[in-house]
This record gives structure tokens, sequence and C-alpha cells, in this order.
């Protein structure tokens, strides 16, 4: 599954599955761009595939829910390689988890506008990028969640979100079919990550209970669905959603 010669940009890449998929990115040869909001996180990433696969790897700060930092972010990348990425993953989110009823209207926002308008901004700042300069071949793929198909109690504003990114993709499947581009979804269930520390002990056993692998999936079992996607092995895949929750 040789990803040499390709150029992947990463959001959310600071930590947990963002940073999993820029560790197996870069193991199966691609060039990776670490995006996140958190400059140190970046670093952090940046330093261990490095040291795990020395490669032609660079850091940006990122906030995807600003139009201005995805664009400085590109500028940046084109300025490094004289082109745009052909791989696009989109791992940034964020929580902020309530009951409807107690739920601010900043925290409704402020999610939708990171998981949900975010992934709308770096496809389409990316894609016109990609266009612009004839590159086709190009893979995105965006991480939604198990929750985002079933609901779940205290994340109204997270699921919805995630509900929003299968049908974002599944519409810019249709339409960056013709320039080359394919665009594909992925539904983690419960992963080992830092979004998965705050939840209560007595409520992770209760959906680890439900689980028939019988435990929490973790970051490097995405990343490997998301390095399937973007290689060639995967070319004729495009508006799919892939569950990846160990059956639940």
């Amino acid at each position: 599954m040789s990803l040499v010669g390709k150029l992947a940009f990463v959001t959310g890449g600071g930590q947990g599955i963002g940073r999993a998929t820029c560790r197996i990115l870069s193991r199966e040869g691609a060039s990776v761009v670490v995006g996140d909001k958190v400059p140190s996180t970046v670093e952090e990433t940046l330093k261990t595939i490095n040291k795990e696969q020395k490669g032609e790897h660079l850091g940006v700060e990122l906030d995807v829910g600003k139009a201005q930092s995805i664009n400085n972010a590109l500028k940046k990348v084109v300025e490094k390689y004289s082109k745009p990425p052909t791989v696009i993953v989109n791992c940034a989110g964020i929580t902020r988890d309530n009951f409807i009823l107690k739920l601010s209207e900043e925290d409704f926002d402020e999610v939708l506008n990171i998981n949900l308008k975010g992934t709308f901004l770096v496809m389409k700042t990316f894609t016109n990028a990609m266009v612009e300069h004839g590159l086709t071949n190009g893979s995105i793929v965006n991480i939604s969640s198990i929750v985002g198909k079933y609901g779940n109690i205290g994340q109204s504003n997270y699921s919805a979100s995630k509900a929003g990114v299968e049908l974002l993709t599944k519409t810019a499947s249709k339409e960056f079919g013709k320039m080359g581009i394919r665009v594909n979804t992925i539904f983690p269930g419960m992963i080992k990550t830092r979004m998965i520390e705050t939840v209560p002990d007595k409520v992770k056993a209760q959906f680890k209970s439900m689980i028939p692998l019988g435990r929490f999936g973790e970051p490097e079992e995405i990343a490997e669905v998301i390095a399937f996607l973007a290689s060639d092995k995967s070319s004729f895949i495009t508006g799919a959603s892939i569950n990846v929750t160990g059956g639940f």
C-alpha cells in the first residue's frame, strides 16, 4: 500500500487519530503536512514522524474554523512543495457536551463551526488548489463518528455535526468525481483518544459491553483505513461511509 510520491495534509494532526494518521501515512512513504491549532502538538507529531520515517514533512498552525487560516496553511504548503497536496484528511474536531436543555448556543455553534464548517472549508480550499494545478487522483477522507449515525445523550451538537460530515462527503464525491478526486467518510467507534478520557468510567464500561470485539479501538486502526483510502488500492471507492467500530 505505497504512498510514495504523495503529499498529504492532515488536520487535527497534533494528537489522537490525526497524529496516528500522520505516522501511518509517513510510514507508507507520503510527505506529510501536520496541521493543528496547538503549535506544540504539531512539533511533537513532526518529531515523532521524523524519528520513525525521515521525509519532507511540514508543520503548520491551523484553525479550520477560519478560512484565512486555511488559506495561509495552503500558501505555506505550496511554497515548500510547489504544489498542493492530493491527500486531504479532515481529523480536526471538538466536543462541547451537554444535554440539549442546558446546551448553550455558543457551544452548539462552536462544534458545528469546527467539525462541519471546518471540513467544508478545508475541502473547498484544497480541492480548488488541486484543480488550479491540474492535479487528479486526489483522495479526501473525512472523519465522522458512529454517533453521527445513532446520536448520543449529551452530544446533540457533536452528533449533528458528524451526521452533516457524511452528507457533505457524499455530495462532494458526486461533484468532485469528474475531477478525479475521491471523497470518503470514516465512522470511528469508541477509540482510545484524549476525547474518550473525559468520559466517566461507568459510561465507558457500558459502551465496551456493547462492542462485539470487547474493546475500544486504537487510533492506528483508524489510520490504517485512512491510508488505504488515500492509496491507489481504493481507486474505485468514493462516496463510501466506512464503520470502524469493532461491531458497535
